[in-house]
């Protein structure tokens, strides 16, 4: 892991940008060291630096913990595939048709997962080496179908936080079965782009014995603030 810049915020956060190989990420970690990590992922092919991701990981570092996010392979700037192109294109067309889209999300989101967990993987092993991060691992982001996927293959992540506003494969809504750790689950009413019963049968699926699902009004991009400490609270509780 390779640091190439830092700057200090104003509420103490060092935020610094690496390189993983050909992986870039994003690191925030507070004054006080060693500190529990949280993995922030952004929703499907959007970048580390997007602003609505920058806020929720500066609030949770100064807080007491170490974030980190990452570009994962088809995200952000980095290079996407022929194929990726093509379902992003069919996406955008059938949208614009009213046409039924989750047999393209099928193809599209499945892949982006597979390819994204094992550079996660490969990430937290990096982190976890540095001093200034120590204590248990939690995942949270609005990728709820890389979350269910880390959370079945590693048993380092202790605790996650999960948005119910994007498309879940098949495949992790079966995986969900599998996940036993403690869970926050955000839903908001009336997101225009997640059907409210296929997330409510997503949180029933989740296989913990301790998960909390909070509703709020509103669509996609309308989840309360106060929604944010509360998640830190959520993850107080199982990280310290």
């Amino acid at each position: 892991m390779q640091f190439t810049s830092e700057q200090r915020l104003d509420d103490g956060v060092l935020e610094r940008e690496f390189t993983l190989g050909e992986i870039p990420g994003t690191l925030w970690t507070p004054g006080s060291a060693p500190a529990p990590l949280i993995l922030m992922a952004h929703n499907n092919g959007l970048p580390k630096a997007e602003p609505r991701l920058v806020a929720r990981a500066r609030y949770t570092a100064a807080r007491g913990y170490a974030v980190a996010s990452i570009d994962a392979a088809g995200c952000g700037d980095r290079p996407r595939s022929a194929a990726d192109e093509q379902a992003r294109a069919d996406l955008r067309r059938a949208m614009q048709a009213g046409e039924p889209v989750d047999e393209i999300f099928e193809s599209f989101i499945g892949p982006l997962v597979e390819n994204a967990a094992p550079e996660w993987q490969t990430t937290l092993d990096a982190l976890l080496e540095l001093p200034e991060i120590g204590g248990p691992v939690g995942y949270s982001g609005g990728w709820t179908a890389l979350g269910i996927r880390l959370a079945v293959l590693e048993p380092r992540i202790a605790a996650a936080g999960f948005f119910a506003g994007g498309y879940v494969p098949r495949a992790q809504r079966e995986e969900a079965r599998q996940v036993t750790i403690p869970l926050l689950f955000l839903l908001q009413w009336d997101d225009e782009g997640n059907p409210r019963q296929r997330a409510l049968d997503l949180f029933d699926a989740f296989g913990s014995k301790e998960k909390t699902l909070h509703a709020n009004l509103g669509g996609h991009t309308g989840t309360p603030w106060f929604e944010l400490e509360d998640g830190c609270r959520f993850l107080d509780r199982h990280l310290k």
